[in-house]
Formats: structure tokens, C-alpha cells, sequence
């Protein structure tokens, strides 16, 4: 069995300083840590309970199979808050009938990324009888 201990998606966008201050500046992601030098160097940024690594570059376009799934306190400030940042929103904020809210945007390469809050009454938080 492998034991895990840590665990991280890595990201190689077109453009790291692009993607740097999207991850870092518009979305206000925290660091972890950085390494190298130069403009390709890594920055490891916290994802809750796990890690988001922007290092290197690619000349590919990502793939559509790659999405991050975020979960915010509070997915309509988050929206409001992205809007004043120019983020890219491709789907605003609603409540889906699973019951999670979710709101779609996309980083500068593309990649989608939903940000998702849990409501305090889903099932996700609280199940009866337990």
C-alpha cells in the first residue's frame, strides 16, 4: 500500500509570471514555498488540504481533463471579489440540485477551476442521525 503524505497538481503554464500573479495576486492564494531562480521558477501555493505547484513552462495547451475544485467560506463574496480583479468568471454563482453552490472561472491558460461552498445545511456538513 502506498502511504501518502503529501500531495500537490502541478501546473506548467504558457507564461509563469502570468500565472504567478493570477494564483498568487487575483485568486490571493498563499505561498508554501518557492525554488529556483529566473522567471521559471516554482511557487508552490496551499490548496486547503493539499498544494498547487506553478513551475516550468509549457508550449501545449492544457488538457481538457485537468479542473481544480476549490472550496470558499463564501462562493458569492468570492464571486464579487473576482469580478473587481478581472477575473475571468465563465459561470457566476448557483446552487446546483446536489445542493453545493458552485462558480466556474478559468486561469489565464484556461484550465477551469470551481470554486464551490458548502452549504451548512448539505450533507457534505451535517448528517442526520450520525
Amino acid at each position: 500500500m502506498v502511504h501518502v503524505l503529501s500531495s500537490r497538481t502541478l501546473l506548467q503554464p504558457a507564461d509563469p509570471e502570468r500565472s504567478r500573479v493570477f494564483y498568487g495576486e487575483q485568486l490571493g492564494l498563499a505561498v508554501h514555498r518557492e525554488f529556483g531562480t529566473g522567471p521559471e521558477r516554482g511557487t508552490v501555493y496551499f490548496l486547503g488540504g493539499g498544494f498547487l505547484e506553478v513551475s516550468g513552462r509549457s508550449d501545449a495547451p492544457p488538457s481538457p481533463a485537468v479542473r481544480l475544485w476549490l472550496q470558499v467560506e463564501d462562493v458569492t463574496a468570492a464571486h464579487e471579489e473576482l469580478r473587481a480583479k478581472d477575473v475571468r468568471i465563465t459561470r457566476p454563482p448557483v446552487r446546483e440540485p446536489w445542493g453545493l453552490i458552485e462558480m466556474w472561472i478559468t486561469d489565464p491558460d484556461g484550465t477551469p477551476i470551481v470554486l464551490v461552498e458548502v452549504p451548512a445545511d448539505h450533507p457534505l456538513r451535517f448528517r442526520p442521525g450520525i
